[in-house]
């Protein structure tokens, strides 16, 4: 659908100049979006403008996407491209998308495992995040010796906390030995590691990752969308090259910094925001502690200032991490 003035209803029609068109291209542009398609002929007579010009700024057009072929009885005509759709597409022709480090990284980690050769039942698409954490809680209860999972993500929040925790703690009170490797830090993707478990960091991850018992492998389909699901591979000589790639990275990777004394909130910083984690405003909370508002917004300044966070989004999202509040959705 085209963009309409406001006033007269006719396209709003955007300049090409601002892409590097000349300006024959754009006055050419403009006349077949207002006027429909032409020939080069009509157009010449149009916009008054020699036949060669015109040629040079329809081919223009057509190298840069702007216009195409429509047919006029025997003649060849052309017809502008949606004024609405112009822009965007001349802006990606002029910054084309990138792929990114992580994309890079994912492919050449997927690179060698010749999934289109893998037998029927051995790879499978779950085409959701929630189809594949239903999944994975699936194949974690059937685990029985080892787990392994590389975490490329940088925010770790309350929920995925919540989703993975009941899981992780199953397996290590059944003995699977728990192997994991995560981006380095102590900011909004930090954790800390369960009891029991064995935790390395490292930059540059591969892909995201979780293997079972070294017989089924699960990552992402899309790394930077990981709504789009993931692929359950069964094949065992790719789940042994996924193997063969977390144990490289595990190999390199640094154990996380030794964690000083715990994370311990007062007595006063901790009835504050259990009682903010419930719902309550800051003047409920301060008429239930007895305490003045200034108090109350007082202490949390103070408490977001040691754990360097800057809103109190980041502030739940360390203290939950931390394990210092409850986290939303886990089983008290």
């Amino acid at each position: 659908m085209n963009i309409k003035s406001s006033r007269t209803g006719t396209p709003v029609i955007p300049s090409l100049g601002r892409w590097g068109l000349s300006a024959h291209a754009d006055l050419v542009y403009r006349a077949l979006s207002l006027g429909g398609p032409a020939t080069a002929e009509r157009l010449t007579r149009e916009v008054d403008v020699p036949v060669g010009r015109v040629q040079e700024a329809l081919d223009e057009l057509v190298a840069a996407g702007a216009v195409r072929p429509a047919h006029r009885g025997t003649d060849r005509a052309w017809a502008a491209v949606e004024p609405d759709r112009i822009a965007p597409m001349l802006h990606r022709r002029r910054h084309p998308v990138v792929v990114s480090d992580r994309y890079q990284r994912h492919l050449a980690a997927i690179a060698g495992l010749h999934l289109d050769r893998s037998r029927p039942g051995m790879l499978r698409r779950l085409p959701s995040r929630s189809a594949a954490r239903a999944r994975i809680a699936e194949l974690a209860a059937a685990e029985r010796h080892e787990h392994l999972a590389i975490n490329t993500e940088e925010v770790i929040t309350p929920t995925v906390v919540a989703a993975s925790d009941p899981v992780d703690r199953a397996l290590l009170a059944r003995g699977v030995r728990m192997r994991t490797l995560g981006l380095p830090g102590r900011g909004l993707n930090w954790r800390a590691p369960l009891t029991g478990s064995e935790h390395r960091e490292a930059e540059d991850l591969p892909l995201k990752l979780m293997v079972f018992d070294r017989r089924v492998a699960v990552f992402p389909v899309d790394p930077l969308d990981f709504d789009a699901g993931v692929f359950e591979l069964r094949e065992p000589d790719p789940v042994a090259r996924l193997v063969e790639v977390f144990t490289g990275v595990w190999d390199a990777a640094a154990e996380p910094p030794t964690a000083g004394a715990p994370l311990v909130l007062t007595p006063r910083e901790q009835s504050i925001v259990t009682l903010l984690a419930t719902g309550q405003s800051e003047d409920a909370v301060a008429h239930n502690l007895g305490l003045s508002r200034r108090t109350v917004v007082y202490t949390l300044r103070s408490l977001m200032d040691r754990l360097e966070v800057d809103n109190r989004f980041q502030l739940a999202l360390v203290l939950g991490a931390a394990q210092a509040v409850a986290v939303p959705g886990r089983d008290s």
